[in-house]
């Protein structure tokens, strides 16, 4: 890879989808054109996303810039994190087996349950009554 290089990916988690870039720098985070610490309040959540650096030991090396769209607070940030992953593992295929170990290369598949007909929510029922 060259030094300016840009390397794209994808992430999901439920109903959101971050495209991912990132290129070598000093630690820069943008998502949505906003600086992450005002996309993302909570301190654990931005923990959440750093996990792949952290594990990979690459933290403040690359530049993050991220287009989310759907899903809430805590899907984005798992749809963050995930295509960070795959993106680290685009830049160097060496890394894989540390993310691959540590769970951050898999999709987390759980989605929201539908609604099902005649009953209140996915699961719950209507209280039965025998007369």
């Amino acid at each position: 890879m060259a030094k300016n290089d840009i390397i794209w990916a994808t992430g999901r988690r439920k109903n959101a989808v971050a495209q991912v870039r990132i290129k070598p720098g000093t630690g820069k985070y943008s998502v949505n054109s906003r600086d992450i610490d005002n996309y993302f309040m909570s301190d654990a959540s931005k923990g959440y996303i750093e996990q792949p650096f952290v594990a990979t030991e690459t933290l403040g090396h690359f530049d993050i810039s991220a287009n989310i769209k759907g899903g809430g607070n805590i899907g984005q940030a798992g749809a963050l994190r995930h295509g960070i992953a795959r993106a680290l593992v685009k830049y160097n295929e060496d890394l894989r087996s540390v993310l691959k170990n540590a769970g951050m290369l898999t999709r987390d598949a759980r989605v929201k349950e539908r609604k099902k007909p005649g009953q209140p929510g996915a699961r719950k029922r209507f209280q039965f009554s025998k007369r």
